[in-house]
């Protein structure tokens, strides 16, 4: 069965984004400052351009991710918006966006395709497998659904970015979390961040 992989950039204290995400701040206020291994920082290293180019080289089937990774907008659709990305977003694959509202698919440049679930992350994960085939399912984020996967049992391989950055708000992960059933298996670093491969125990 193709593996379901999870890869996301953390600060040190856990937070995978930063409070007030809006607009101007789509990561939340300084979440852009743990993304710096792989957006331009001249310290980056081989250790970060070897992890980005697996990660953005690693083509997946189908994504599933939150409202909130998908754009600022809350509640009704009530402006159009299709998404951070620009008229090709880089996942060139079907995408399940996890909202309470209902919404038509929304087809983009390089074969993405939004498509709006309203059933829960079991229905959108679901949808994935199905459209992703024999490419396997990224879950893309953001905190809400990482943990939604993470409780389901449905990641195989998770790749976190441990950048020494503290942010003291935002939205982590881990919250109300009990166990943590993967073990490491491959461990980079550099200034910028620590790059854990992590696979499912057993």
């Amino acid at each position: 069965m193709p593996d379901t992989t999870c890869h996301l950039s953390i600060s040190l204290d856990g937070f995978v984004a930063g409070p007030d995400q809006s607009r101007e701040h789509p990561l939340g206020r300084r979440g852009q400052e743990v993304h710096a291994w792989h957006i331009g920082d001249p310290r980056a290293t081989e250790a970060d351009k070897k992890v980005a180019a697996e990660w953005l080289g690693r083509p997946r089937g189908a994504y599933v991710m939150g409202r909130n990774m998908y754009g600022p907008i809350r509640g009704d659709w009530d402006e159009e918006w299709t998404g951070w990305w620009g008229a090709e977003p880089p996942y060139h694959a079907p995408v399940f966006v996890l909202t309470h509202h209902k919404h038509e698919p929304i087809p983009m440049e390089g074969g993405t395709t939004f498509h709006f679930v309203t059933e829960g992350f079991d229905a959108a994960y679901s949808a994935a497998r199905q459209a992703a085939g024999d490419r396997g399912v990224a879950i893309a984020g953001g905190a809400s659904t990482v943990r939604q996967a993470l409780a389901a049992g449905v990641i195989d391989e998770l790749v976190l970015d441990v950048a020494p950055v503290l942010l003291g708000s935002g939205e982590r992960i881990f919250d109300g979390s009990q166990s943590f059933d993967f073990e490491p298996v491959e461990a980079l670093n550099s200034p910028l961040a620590t790059h854990i491969r992590y696979r499912r125990a057993g």
